[in-house]
């Protein structure tokens, strides 16, 4: 078994012969997994590989009729909110200006963070100390939910991202518990509207003058809180860990702080626990690296293993923080790619920035090989990530 840190080797056979292969989910259905590149790229941006999963002849992630983060109500409702009419409305919060303006709170934050890692001596799990409450802190502001209720975020969203673990009636119990939450919230908002995107949501409306739903709204609170902290969390802990595991990384980004933006897409490109896309159901026959895929396929995207092609990049297995240009698709392709990806890279440059300004003998409390990744999620998370300065 690969470390946490090592790509699994069964990518380079997948993409070398099968590239389209069978496989079995943790549901029991079967499914078709793409790992080449171009294929995964074509795939993402095919309209006829459809994201509804409540097609009768799609394929379940999970053995639950809720289905976690993947057959949630949440993904119904946003798509009768209309793709993207609900792109343009929320979109406005993820520009370039957006994240500028972000930017020194994030970076306070962070350092306020440091500040208490380095109250309780010369060692730390950088997951529980930064990695986690980071991410939560910057989406609660976005959204205006008090940071104090970050640790039932994170319940609900172990529950969302977990493939294993979790009976239907626990699975049941956290969504109806999440969307209490989130409603009362959104109440809260109408009564007493602040600076937040909730708030500006409230009041915004389309190119026709249509508001958002109330159950959209909720729905676009949920998606955003959980993935806003999940996943930028878990990349922050393995953004670290890849650069300490080679130290030579670290030491090339302390001589040269101009590379933190290039290195962010390169740890992006090189995780090797990126999960996968939101499975995609085929409604009528289509080609795949030179094969026919037929209708009824469920066919899920390997981002992590395409990211690892040697024919889209050179030395794909080689760590270059330097390379550019960098066309990775960790977030994703097409018209369903992340929409929160600027608030993510911004979140990761800043971390990157104050850890080499404030703790530059940073280096791992643990061999390599003893980090350990939670397993069952979605998302690949480090258990934890014992550093000492």
């Amino acid at each position: 078994m690969p470390s946490a840190l090592e790509a699994p080797p069964e990518w380079a056979e997948l993409r070398q012969k099968c590239p389209v292969a069978r496989v079995k989910l943790p549901s029991g259905d079967e499914a078709a997994l793409v790992t080449r590149y171009d294929d995964v790229k074509s795939v993402l941006a095919d309209p006829r590989f459809s994201r509804n999963l409540n097609d009768p002849g799609a394929a379940r992630i999970i053995d639950t009729e809720s289905g976690g983060l993947f057959n949630s109500p949440v993904g119904n409702i946003l798509a009768a909110e209309g793709h993207e009419r609900w792109r343009r409305m929320v979109g406005k919060w993820f520009t370039a200006r957006r994240m500028a303006a972000l930017r020194p709170g994030i970076e306070a934050t962070a350092d306020r963070l440091v500040d208490g890692m380095l109250e309780h001596g010369r060692t730390a799990d950088l997951v529980t100390q930064l990695a986690f409450p980071l991410p939560v802190w910057v989406i609660c502001d976005m959204l205006g939910a008090p940071e104090s209720d970050r640790e039932k975020f994170a319940h609900w969203s172990d529950i969302a991202f977990s493939l294993t673990g979790h009976t239907e009636a626990e699975i049941d119990a956290a969504q109806q518990e999440f969307t209490a939450y989130l409603t009362d919230l959104v109440d809260g908002k109408r009564e007493t509207p602040g600076d937040d995107l909730l708030s500006e949501l409230l009041v915004a409306t389309d190119a026709e003058g249509r508001p958002m739903s109330a159950p959209g709204l909720v729905a676009t609170a949920q998606a955003l809180l959980v993935a806003g902290h999940e996943t930028t969390a878990s990349m922050i802990g393995k953004m670290v860990a890849l650069l300490l595991a080679d130290r030579r990384h670290w030491e090339r980004l302390l001589a040269d702080r101009s590379l933190v933006r290039t290195a962010v897409e390169e740890i992006l490109r090189f995780d090797p626990n990126g999960g996968f896309g939101l499975p995609r159901f085929l409604s009528e026959d289509a080609e795949i690296s030179g094969g026919v895929v037929p209708s009824g396929t469920t066919v899920v995207c390997s981002m992590a293993a395409a990211n690892r092609d040697e024919s889209a990049f050179e030395g794909a297995g080689e760590l270059d923080l330097g390379r550019s240009p960098n066309t990775h698709i960790a977030f994703g392709a097409g018209a369903h790619s992340c929409l929160g990806q600027p608030l993510a890279r911004t979140e990761l440059q800043v971390v990157l920035d104050v850890l080499l300004r404030r703790l530059p003998t940073l280096d791992l409390a643990v061999e390599p090989g003893e980090l350990r990744r939670v397993e069952g999620l979605v998302v690949g998370r480090l258990e934890e990530l014992p550093v000492r300065w």
